[in-house]
């Protein structure tokens, strides 16, 4: 950057002392620091970081930036040590104009946490604007009549600077003639005057060239010039006169096109043309002042003809001139200082800066989301401006400057009862009547996975036939989820567990997304007649949320069993022919695997054997529901000795599944059976009278057995229902069942069968085989098994 200076080595150590010094003050949050125009490039301003706190590590971390309102680039920080810098050109005059104050606002930012600074550096005026006159050559027209100590009014020059670098004092020479009287000591006019100072001679000097020169107060100083050509006539002796040098008069800037400003009245003692007097604006006049005022070049009537604008230009200087109809014309001059008033004109201005847009809903309370500025152009109360924001829940406005405010947190958020919100920024000055501004912010609330996916209810039931086809759908979860995008994408999955032996994920499986469930095998009712697991729904977010379900799967019996007979029955049965109608002589016991209408028996004869040879009645007849074999009459000699019956045992099923059993009845004279008689009781009390010690030995032992120790040992038990409707059976192949004949107590029949033992004196529901503790209580066991079927069967030989 090339920078010249002109003046000498003193002031240009008064320079180098500007540059390097720069001051700072903290109060009320601000930092302020002092920096000369004009300075070069690099030109340190101040250790802003170490002045606002900040470690010079965190800078780039915490997004140090910095933003100036109406100072472009002119100052820039560096981030590797903190040092605020003069990065361009700071032209005071352009940046400020004619105020005495010229301050660069800076806003800096840093974030994590936010952070906002505010900082003023004042720019130092430096001499580097000489006086400038309006005009290089000013052409003066003055009578020679005229006398001593008369006023010729001369434009003053101006200077852009402030101060006393605009502190101009004025010399002309050569000067026997003329002074100066300059008047911007005096109601703020930077006119001057002219003072003839003896009397002019025209037939001796018919024009006079002066030089005028204006000086500024700055080190070192500036200066200006104009040539003054002053022509000298021989005319109209007396110039018109105002009543006052300089007017003032105040306006609204809400004055009206036409308004009357001032009427001016000079006045001119001569006579005739010599006093006739036209007004009109000394030249040069300035661009401001003739759009917004005119002049009656007759009556001297000032008035508005533009819009007066307080906010562009607070004050006006019209000089005026008042000049006769004399052969040499001669002017009077004054000037009018017009003072505008300012009016509520302006509304606030509101400007918004989105920081954290969306805003999580877990943020903090206190999150700053936004910053306002508000300006109002209006001066005073006029521009004095309140903010607030609507609705007040759960936001809040924070002043943090003068007219800077923050939009922060004041609430908890919630995206799933409210996902955005609009708020409106009202900005509302103290005039009267006082205008005001809005501004929307649109606040998105973004989501968290803050809520768990959740299904319709905990437990479902469902019924599925048995033998399905492998892959089958046999029921649909669905979970959904209060959150949004990922945090709502569910995944279903199985909770893994064992069923039995074999693992959960062999029976059925769920699809993922869908939460279709499959049966991945058929079922088998007399296996498993129910498979309760759990389903869980997970979503996507992070970390992720589930929860479960149960499902009940209810295996519904079909008719794939046949009946089956049980025990086997001995070859053949001793029937007495003396039996009478209606004896029982034999049964025939069967079970079916199915459960309900599918294991409902019934019994009955076939047909070619119903009926006896020759026709006659048959002797025998089946029970429909029990099995029983009854005769249907008393036996005789014709009934043949060896009666051959098939049974066909059939279930109620859809279609139906059918057994066959045949039954070989002897018929015996009641002589054969006497000597049988006395022997079969004989045994029967013996094998009662061990039954009943080993009962009581066995008993003794299950007491004094250690406790936890079964007193079951392995082997299914079939329980056989029967009642006045029918009977059914029940057999488990892996696990043990239970199949109730209705409603009620039980009947007279019920009959249990164990192939190996009696039921278990404290046996529970379920499978599962019990140890026995010893073995000592195996031999007792089997000696109780030998005794029941030595008994049974002898029973069964004595009565039947």
């Amino acid at each position: 950057m090339l920078f010249s200076w002109r003046g000498g080595p003193g002031a240009r150590l008064r320079l180098l002392s500007l540059l390097f010094l720069a001051a700072w003050e903290a109060g009320s949050g601000q930092v302020r620091y002092l920096v000369p125009e004009e300075a070069p490039h690099g030109t340190f301003v101040g250790r802003i970081a170490q002045d606002l706190g900040l470690e010079l590590a965190e800078l780039v971390p915490r997004l140090f930036r910095m933003a100036s309102k109406g100072g472009g680039d002119l100052l820039e920080v560096n981030l590797q040590n903190g040092i605020l810098f003069v990065n361009s050109r700071i032209d005071r005059e352009e940046l400020c104009g004619r105020s005495l104050e010229c301050s660069i606002h800076l806003e800096v930012i840093v974030e994590r946490p936010l952070q906002v600074f505010h900082v003023e550096v004042e720019v130092k005026d430096i001499n580097d604007n000489p006086p400038v006159f309006p005009e290089s050559e000013k052409r003066i027209i003055i009578a020679e009549s005229r006398p001593p100590e008369t006023r010729f009014p001369l434009d003053g020059a101006s200077d852009a600077d402030i101060g006393v670098n605009s502190a101009l004092t004025y010399q002309v020479y050569p000067n026997d003639y003329f002074t100066l009287d300059p008047q911007n000591s005096r109601e703020q006019t930077s006119s001057l005057s002219l003072v003839l100072r003896k009397s002019l001679d025209r037939e001796e000097i018919q024009e006079h060239n002066l030089l005028l020169t204006a000086s500024d107060g700055g080190k070192p100083e500036l200066t200006g010039t104009v040539q003054l050509l002053i022509t000298i006539l021989d005319v109209n002796d007396n110039a018109p006169e105002f009543d006052q040098l300089i007017y003032k008069v105040r306006m609204l800037e809400s004055a009206f096109n036409g308004t009357l400003v001032i009427k001016l009245n000079a006045t001119d003692p001569d006579d005739g043309t010599n006093a006739d007097i036209i007004y009109s604006f000394r030249r040069p006049v300035s661009p401001a002042v003739l759009y917004a005022f005119s002049i009656n070049s007759d009556s001297g009537e000032i008035r508005t003809k533009g819009k007066l604008d307080f906010e562009e230009r607070k004050l006006y200087e019209i000089s005026v001139e008042a000049i006769d109809k004399g052969n040499i014309p001669m002017a009077g001059h004054c000037t009018i200082l017009v003072e505008i008033v300012d009016v509520n004109d302006n509304a606030p201005e509101i400007t918004i800066t989105s920081l954290a847009l969306p805003i999580q809903e877990n943020a903090q309370v206190g999150t700053v989301i936004a910053l306002i500025s508000v300006s109002d152009r209006d001066s005073g109360a006029n521009g004095q401006v309140t903010c607030s924001l609507t609705p007040h829940v759960p936001f809040k406005l924070v002043s943090t400057f003068k007219n800077y405010y923050s939009l922060v947190l004041d609430g908890t958020l919630d995206r799933e009862s409210v996902a955005s919100y609009e708020l409106v920024v009202s900005a509302r000055d103290g005039g009267s009547p006082s205008l005001w501004a809005t501004a929307r912010v649109s606040v998105e609330v973004g989501d968290v996975n803050d809520n768990a996916p959740v299904f319709a209810q905990p437990e479902y039931t469902v019924f599925v036939k048995e033998n399905n086809a492998p892959g089958c759908h046999i029921f649909t979860v669905s979970a959904r989820d209060a959150d949004a995008q990922e945090n709502a994408r569910v995944a279903y999955s199985l909770v893994e567990r064992r069923v039995g032996e074999r693992a959960l994920s062999s029976y059925v499986s769920v699809h993922a997304e869908s939460g279709q469930v499959f049966a991945l095998q058929p079922l088998d009712r007399e296996e498993l007649e129910l498979l309760q697991f759990r389903v869980s729904a997970r979503d996507a977010g992070a970390p992720p949320l589930g929860s479960n379900v149960t499902l009940q799967v209810f295996v519904l019996d079909e008719n794939d069993n046949a009946p089956a007979l049980l025990p086997p029955p001995p070859p053949s049965q001793r029937v007495a022919r003396w039996v009478g109608a209606g004896q029982v002589v034999a049964k025939v016991r069967a079970v079916d695997a199915d459960s309900g209408y599918n294991a409902w028996l019934s019994y009955e004869l076939q047909e070619e054997e119903a009926a006896a040879p020759g026709g006659a009645r048959s002797a025998f007849r089946v029970g429909l529901y029990t099995g029983e074999i009854s005769t249907t009459r008393a036996l005789d000699e014709a009934d043949a000795a060896r009666q051959r019956l098939l049974v066909l045992v059939k279930d109620h099923g859809e279609p139906a599944l059918t057994a066959t059993a045949t039954v070989l009845l002897w018929l015996e004279e009641a002589a054969a059976l006497v000597d049988v008689h006395v022997y079969l009781v004989v045994a029967i009390c013996a094998v009662s009278s061990l039954l009943v010690l080993t009962l009581l030995v066995y008993t003794a032992l299950r007491c004094s057995a250690p406790r936890g120790e079964g007193a079951c040992v392995p082997g299914p038990a079939r329980l056989v229902c029967s009642s006045a409707v029918g009977s059914w059976a029940s057999s488990p192949r892996r696990r043990r069942q239970r199949v109730c004949s209705g409603e009620g107590p039980p009947k007279a029949d019920l009959m249990a069968f164990s192939p190996s033992l009696p039921p278990c004196l404290n046996s529970a529901e379920g499978t599962g085989e019990i140890e026995a503790g010893s073995e000592q209580l195996k031999e007792v066991r089997l000696h109780l098994k030998l005794c029941f079927i030595f008994f049974h069967r002898s029973w069964k030989r004595y009565f039947i």
